[in-house]
């Protein structure tokens, strides 16, 4: 438990602070033109699931990773072929972000809006491609256990982001800025910065320092091997994505407090799921001696050790949210009606957060030993009984009734997630 919790801290302040660069965003963008606000938050209503699922996919390189942790002619070509599809799911998350225009045409955005984008789905467009590579070199620093490195490419990257987003989007003196452009411009600079520096980490800091890893020709077959493990793990992403929009969808057709109420509720639910995030990668590495000798006792003791270090972070999360928690829900409102409505429905969040930390540590345990398709089953099956009742289940029940059908969703998770862990975790593992 404390391995993984020392090695899940640095991956968790790494997110958290990703997170508050993208708040610096939306509050400079506030300023400078709510049309500029509008159109940021449109495009970004495709770039986070696009983000995501690139992340998710990337996921799938760890257990290869590590692995290979100490032969590093073994490890140059896992990298190798991680950047590969780094590259292509990144192309396709780039192809998705520059249709924003397309799609919010369909989704009846209004044309006074979408006027607004200009260049910034094409720049952001260029920040995912880049996010992408970035993220093959994260993900094999977080599958070497070298958290700390991953830390310092992140924070440093946010600091750019959030320095450039200041000066470029509202200017300085008597320079007005770039607007939404600026915006753009400091997350692309900011992915490529944090890209660089993993990369130049995974170089130097690891087995692989002298080793020459020039990008190569693609190798189709050992690049699916990985995507066999990450493309699945995209997929539960989109599910997940999916099922929450319905989810806040419902909760806009109660009411527009219920609307206000469930997004300050999610955010804070995020800002604790974040950790068992965070402490199910630290897992993934600490696997695979285990996975490489068949010791099926160790690897179950690892995902056990995993779900009692996630239960008790997420748990001192709550208990500070719950000391603070009126200066907290101040930052998100000052209606005091809509900070009573969020500390009325906390209990339901934190026993959602909960649920949904403990089946993530076990999601990531499948993770460790490759069989990440039973993942992908067991949320089509309970995000999809939850997208199929949201509605229904808000017409009849309203924002409390939603919070518990998630959290019923996730307590399902739960039990699958586990059960998949422990029967597959029996199994020999993938080559």
């Amino acid at each position: 438990m404390r391995r993984i919790a020392g090695a899940a801290m640095p991956l968790y302040l790494s997110m958290i602070a990703s997170s508050a660069a993208s708040l610096v965003d939306t509050a400079v963008l506030g300023r400078h033109a709510t049309g500029s606000l509008a159109a940021f938050a449109v495009t970004l209503a495709v770039f986070s699931p696009a983000m995501a699922t690139v992340s998710g996919a990337m996921r799938g390189v760890m257990p290869f990773v590590s692995a290979q942790k100490e032969d590093a002619d073994a490890l140059v070509p896992v990298l190798r072929n991680g950047i590969w599809l780094g590259i292509f799911v990144g192309l396709l998350g780039a192809v998705a972000v520059v249709a924003v225009p397309v799609i919010g045409g369909v989704g009846g955005v209004p044309e006074t809006t979408l006027d607004e984008l200009g260049v910034f789905p094409y720049i952001l467009a260029c920040a995912v491609v880049m996010m992408s590579i970035g993220a093959t070199a994260t993900s094999a620093l977080v599958g070497l256990g070298k958290g700390k490195a991953v830390m310092r490419s992140g924070l440093t990257g946010t600091v750019v982001a959030v320095a450039l987003s200041l000066s470029l989007v509202g200017g300085f003196g008597s320079w007005d800025g770039l607007g939404l452009p600026g915006a753009g411009i400091a997350m692309f600079a900011s992915s490529t910065i944090n890209a660089a520096l993993a990369h130049v980490q995974l170089r130097r800091n690891t087995v692989l320092a002298g080793r020459p890893l020039a990008l190569g020709r693609p190798r189709p077959r050992d690049v699916l091997r990985i995507a066999g493990v990450g493309i699945p793990l995209a997929a539960t992403v989109l599910i997940k994505f999916g099922a929450l929009g319905v989810l806040a969808f419902s909760a806009a057709r109660v009411g527009t407090d219920s609307a206000a109420v469930h997004s300050i509720a999610l955010s804070l639910a995020n800002l604790m799921f974040t950790a068992a995030v965070a402490v199910g990668q630290a897992t993934v590495p600490l696997m695979a001696d285990p996975v490489r000798s068949g010791d099926v006792v160790e690897i179950r003791r690892t995902a056990l050790a995993g779900v009692r270090v996630a239960v008790c972070t997420v748990a001192a999360l709550a208990a500070l949210l719950a000391l603070v928690r009126d200066p907290v829900i101040s930052v998100f409102t000052h209606d005091s009606d809509l900070r009573d409505q969020v500390l009325d429905l906390l209990p339901l969040v934190l026993l959602a957060v909960l649920a949904d930390a403990v089946q993530a540590v076990f999601g990531f345990g499948l993770i460790g030993i490759k069989r990440t398709v039973p993942s992908l089953a067991a949320f089509a099956v309970c995000y999809g009984l939850l997208a199929l009742a949201a509605v229904p289940v808000g017409n009849a029940g309203g924002l409390h009734a939603l919070w518990l059908s998630l959290a019923g969703a996730n307590l399902l998770l739960v039990a699958g997630q586990a059960y998949f862990f422990h029967t597959r975790s029996g199994l020999p593992s993938p080559s």
